[in-house]
């Protein structure tokens, strides 16, 4: 059945499709986009695993749906039980023997016993910068995510919009759909939880073919001085501020050097880095530390041709169907402190801004797409998304 996981799940097939996407790449010659990725889609019906099994069926009339014989005949593999780099090796030396007997690379790769992997052209007539890239958002089910989703999609993206299960997901994945409906999948994807998110990333895999983006957007808020500051509290914060972002961060890093055509890593971060406030130290520290691993990140994954780059929000509301989680759960208090509605409280966000600027998910997106997109070769640095605040300048 067409876009059906292949079976049986593991770790090891992974790393085969990841290493054959990367390898089916196509080179641009443009030192800031070097590769061309292809979406890699499975197939892994009985009669896809049938095919698979034997190289003559090359010459059979009828191919497993939704293939059809084309001009080159499939490239039949044995997927053997190899490290990641003697994988890549026998991989690599197999298409380029075919690439040269048949004057290019295969469109159509047989996975003995296991199904079959084709590359898809459907939407390959755009000229949109990323319609060839696929994306994966944390945290997708709010206002940022949201805005950071729409975005990706309008460039031409397949994203798959992650966030915990729920209502505010399912109700995300069928605003998306009706914009995209063949470039978005929703994914239940924990960033505390290990194994969740490794699940994540295979699921988008087995999807799409593997990984070109990632946007870390998963974040959560308290208001508390620091001398009210509950521990448990804070450990709430430090656990998807600061290891939902390294958990993140360690499968994106494994997943791009496996895939080896490079990649970039968005971090929504805030201004609150440069510039903490009174009552939000919990939310400031941990996303602080979330700020100097994407750096940390930047100088240990730039070998690998992946670029690390922060874009730093303040006061992002919403003007969409969905609400910032962050303002749902600090903005009463805020209201409260300020003795302001909520038109007033984000007429004060937007006051105390140089340019008098009222931020929305929107302008995330931009700064986002600016890394995606790949407008300067960058890493390393942040984007203030912010209207202009003197205090959150970097000194």
């Amino acid at each position: 059945m067409q876009g059906q996981s292949l079976q049986p799940s593991s770790e090891h097939l992974i790393q085969v499709i990841l290493i054959l996407r990367g390898l089916l790449a196509k080179p641009t010659g443009d030192p800031d986009v070097p590769w061309e990725p292809v979406i890699l889609k499975t197939i892994s019906s009985k009669e896809a695993v049938d095919f698979a099994r034997d190289e003559a069926n090359a010459e059979s009339a009828r191919y497993p749906e939704p293939l059809i014989k084309g001009g080159k005949p499939p490239l039949f593999v044995t997927v053997p039980e190899l490290k990641s780099d003697e994988l890549r090796k026998q991989m690599e030396e197999r298409i380029a023997r075919f690439a040269a007997h048949y004057g290019g690379k295969p469109e159509i790769v047989c996975l003995r016993d296991l199904g079959m992997l084709y590359v898809d052209r459907e939407q390959e007539d755009t000229n949109l910068p990323l319609h060839h890239k696929v994306a994966l958002v944390t945290g997708a089910a709010g206002a940022i995510g949201y805005g950071i989703c729409r975005g990706l999609l309008e460039k031409g993206c397949r994203v798959a919009a992650t966030d915990l299960a729920g209502e505010k997901l399912d109700r995300l994945a069928a605003d998306l759909r009706l914009m995209a409906p063949n470039r978005t999948i929703p994914a239940v994807l924990d960033v505390t939880d290990q194994e969740s998110v490794a699940a994540g990333f295979e699921m988008v895999s087995r999807t799409w073919g593997g990984i070109d983006i990632v946007v870390i957007n998963a974040g959560i808020a308290m208001v508390a001085q620091l001398k009210e500051t509950a521990l448990e509290a804070f450990r709430r914060l430090e656990k998807v501020n600061v290891e939902g972002t390294l958990l993140t961060l360690a499968a994106t890093a494994h997943h791009f050097i496996r895939q080896g055509t490079g990649g970039d890593i968005i971090i929504v971060s805030t201004k609150n880095v440069p510039s903490p406030g009174a009552g939000f130290g919990a939310y400031s520290a941990t996303k602080a530390a979330c700020h100097q691993l994407g750096r940390i990140a930047s100088l240990e994954l730039a070998p690998h041709g992946v670029r690390v780059n922060m874009v730093a929000p303040d006061a992002v509301f919403g003007e969409g169907p969905f609400k910032s989680g962050l303002w749902e759960g600090i903005g009463p208090d805020r209201m409260r402190a300020r003795g302001l509605d909520e038109k007033g409280l984000q007429d004060y966000y937007r006051d105390r801004n140089l340019l008098k600027a009222r931020i929305t998910e929107r302008h995330v997106a931009n700064a986002v797409l600016f890394f995606a997109t790949r407008q300067t070769p960058t890493t390393g640095a942040t984007i203030p998304v912010d209207g202009g605040l003197p205090d959150a300048t970097p000194r």
